[in-house]
């Protein structure tokens, strides 16, 4: 999948409310979440389908870095859905998340750079699917935390874990604990969001694909191995990770696209990276 001649996306469905599109040369594909009358509540059917988005990306050699992003113009995501869970005995309840915990890990283990782009709300397990990725980008409407104490239940999709990566411990405890909600000027000051765009329905989502392009110019090799140490180095001491950080750096320094990558600096051209 790639642009057609028109300069649209082209685009693979997954199910009702998942699509992937395919950016500029193919290098970006954007993971958009499209069930627009729940505002995109994670129910078990998207769930699966994100899943199998997610397989396939992983899977494409041609897909530089990925965008997630919401066809709903007040609403990234708004979490679990719940009014399908109120209709769970705990034995569908305990597989419902099963194929709950299983999509987020697929974002998550997304071997290439992800970026969310986030308007209007991002709550629960709306925010830990933005969360998962490496950057989010937000505009001024956006709100987001983790209030799930607040309904009976603690944050499932990684938001324990994630949340103090970004703003520490005790700023994620405070925040998982009031269950408060936070506007974007707020979380941009807290780390909970990266890049604040501007106003407009899709400005997140155009500064989100701008960044995704950004970063999609660069090795697809290397990208890959910097996500590798970045996400394998968290929470490790020092020496064990500068031999993640060498692990990965091998991976990178002995393949073509290394050897590209000097040749095109020395004669002063933009690099065609051979890629994986």
């Amino acid at each position: 999948m790639a642009d057609t001649a028109d300069g649209t996306a082209d685009e693979r469905r997954y199910g009702e409310w998942v699509a992937v599109r395919r950016h500029g040369r193919g290098w970006v594909a954007e993971l958009a979440l499209e069930r627009t009358a729940a505002m995109n509540a994670l129910s078990t059917a998207l769930a699966r389908d994100l899943t199998a988005a997610c397989a396939d990306l992983a899977a494409d050699p041609g897909v530089r870095a990925v965008v997630l992003t919401s066809a709903h113009p007040r609403a990234f995501c708004v979490g679990a859905d719940l009014k399908e869970r109120n209709g769970l005995d705990d034995a569908a309840f305990g597989r419902h998340r099963t194929v709950l915990r299983a999509a987020f890990t697929a974002v998550l283990d997304l071997p290439q750079p992800a970026v969310a782009a986030v308007r209007g709300f991002a709550l629960g397990g709306g925010y830990e699917l933005a969360l998962s990725c490496d950057l989010i980008v937000a505009d001024p409407t956006a709100v987001v935390g983790l209030p799930e104490v607040s309904v009976g239940v603690i944050p499932g999709g990684g938001g324990t874990q994630l949340l103090p990566r970004r703003v520490g411990a005790a700023r994620a405890a405070e925040l998982i604990f009031t269950a408060r909600r936070v506007e974007a000027a707020e979380a941009l000051r807290l780390g909970m969001v990266d890049v604040l765009a501007g106003d407009g329905e899709g400005a997140a989502r155009a500064e989100a694909l701008d960044l995704a392009a950004r970063i999609a110019a660069h090795s697809p090799v290397g990208l890959r191995a910097a996500k590798r140490a970045l996400r394998l180095g968290q929470g490790l001491g020092l020496a064990a990770g500068l031999e993640v950080e060498d692990a990965a750096w091998r991976t990178v320094a002995f393949s073509p696209d290394r050897a590209e990558g000097v040749a095109a600096f020395n004669e002063k051209r933009t690099p065609e990276w051979p890629g994986l």
